[in-house]
């Protein structure tokens, strides 16, 4: 493929990743508190992402960036303990097999957003993948 196409396989791992998440995610929080749990989960990101960062040599003075790029990554990071907090409650409370697709609806709201604010515009093609999507949510959320 390629070297546009590059996204796609780290796309796939992400995917990859995020399911063994909710696996890992969901024996781990049985016997612990989900904030707990949060907690202790965004404490192993943290060193592995600082021992990554450095190792590959990408580390730079984060005072360097602009105020804007400040503001959106840490708008960014509460979003992401905000859907951690929640991900892993849904998880103590509900079926992995459940709540991960329900969590997978994000992939809607992105292109939604996206739509909205960063002006992106998918084709009637991939309106169409992303109702399926949708579609598939509801259907496996649903108690029937």
């Amino acid at each position: 493929m390629a070297t546009a196409h590059h996204w796609f396989y780290w796309a796939i791992l992400s995917a990859v990743f995020a399911a063994l998440t909710a696996i890992f995610a969901k024996i781990g929080i049985q016997n612990v508190d989900s904030d707990l749990a949060t907690l202790i989960r965004t404490a192993f990101i943290m060193v592995l992402l600082a021992a990554f960062v450095v190792y590959t040599g990408k580390w730079s003075n984060p005072l360097a960036l602009t105020s804007t790029t400040w503001l959106f990554l840490g708008l960014s990071g509460l979003a992401t303990g905000a859907s951690w907090v929640c991900y892993f409650r849904a998880l103590k409370m509900g079926e992995a097999s459940k709540v991960a697709p329900v969590d997978k609806l994000s992939l809607v709201l992105v292109a939604v957003f996206a739509f909205a604010f960063l002006g992106e515009r998918p084709s009637l093609r991939e309106w169409s993948g992303i109702a399926m999507v949708a579609g598939g949510v509801l259907v496996l959320a649903s108690k029937r």
